[in-house]
């Protein structure tokens, strides 16, 4: 097996440092057993929380918390992330074990958790170096990737002791009339205004709606694979947005950032995934595998899409408006304007 792939932290960013003068004293009266002194890492995936590796000589560890600056109402609620795990564990077999939550700011400057790191190969924009996939492989990558967001989807949810976690009926219209508030909330100059997808996905609301366990960020670079057969997922990651809503606008979520083949300039130099490669299907027919493995009958995917799409305009268009008020230096974040136009103009031309 090649360690090489397996994914690890790089530098921390300037400005996100973590303090561990008190930190550090915290975790070793919380973790039985904990030894020695950290060595941090940061992970640069994450466009939204910071999320660090915290590798002692007796634990490694991964470490979440919400970023600095203005945040959305509800967001970055570390301690519903941590209990939803907890939760979930013993009926769904891909998230990492829980260790620790705290909420008191005074130890980090916010509210965060500390969880098992998963061993693995993240894949994010390309597979990393000295990873090759066949196409068969890819295609096995592809399929086992949906297959587990639909046994996701499928999760009995009062078995797991999480009916309780959202309000579930009404999912569609809380969502639209949301993220349109969140949109304009956060609209800078130099964004498009956006009201007339508004107005289309408010007149074209679903009639019927399912209500299942959602992640509603599931994405390649949130698995985890299995070093040794990388075409086996082993975990899914930052469970942030996951909530009881409709599985088809979860999917939607994620055809929003399906970059294929044959997309144009713009769409490729937005993805982050490796959506392109050979073997991987299409977004029509990630569509057509999910109903055919579910049983179900979708005449217009149109509403999902679009409204996948303006959800990540909303929520590159948040990122955007911390950086664009100096609460963030990132730079990543600085052309995100560019992608919020493109995505709002895809949206145009699905509805139309």
């Amino acid at each position: 097996m090649n360690t090489a792939i397996i994914d690890r932290g790089g530098a921390v960013r300037a400005g996100e440092e973590l303090s561990l003068e008190r930190l550090d004293p915290w975790l070793h009266e919380q973790i039985p057993g904990l030894e020695g002194q950290p060595e941090v890492t940061q992970y640069s995936g994450g466009a939204s929380n910071w999320t660090y590796r915290l590798k002692y000589s007796s634990h490694d560890l991964i470490l979440r918390r919400g970023p600095a600056g203005t945040k959305a109402k509800g967001a970055h609620d570390m301690g519903r992330e941590f209990r939803l795990q907890q939760a979930l564990a013993p009926v769904f077999p891909y998230v990492p074990r829980m260790y620790v939550w705290s909420g008191d700011s005074s130890l980090i400057g916010a509210e965060f958790y500390l969880m098992e790191r998963m061993p693995g190969i993240i894949p994010r924009k390309n597979l990393p170096r000295g990873l090759e996939l066949s196409r068969t492989q890819v295609s096995e990558l592809c399929r086992n990737a949906l297959d587990v967001l639909i046994a996701l989807h499928e999760v009995d949810v009062e078995q797991a002791g999480l009916s309780g976690l959202a309000k579930g009926e009404g999912y569609t219209e809380r969502q639209i009339i949301g993220w349109s508030k969140r949109y304009r909330q956060a609209r800078t100059w130099n964004v498009m205004r956006g009201e007339k997808i508004i107005g289309w996905l408010e007149r074209n609301l679903p009639k019927r709606e399912l209500i299942s366990l959602t992640h509603n960020d599931y994405r390649f670079d949130n698995l985890v694979l299995d070093p040794a057969d990388p075409t086996r997922i082993i975990g899914v990651l930052d469970w942030e947005l996951a909530t009881l809503g409709d599985p088809l606008m979860d999917l939607g979520n994620s055809l929003a950032y399906w970059v294929e083949a044959g997309d144009d300039f713009l769409a490729q130099s937005t993805r982050r995934q490796p959506t392109h490669l050979p073997g991987m299907m299409t977004r029509r027919e990630v569509m057509e595998y999910y109903c055919d493995k579910r049983n179900m009958d979708v005449q217009d995917w149109r509403f999902y899409q679009v409204y996948g799409l303006f959800r990540l305009a909303g929520i590159a268009q948040q990122i955007y408006y911390r950086y664009h008020h100096g609460q963030t230096r990132n730079p990543a974040f600085k052309r995100f304007w560019l992608f919020v136009n493109y995505l709002l103009w895809r949206c145009g031309r699905l509805m139309n």
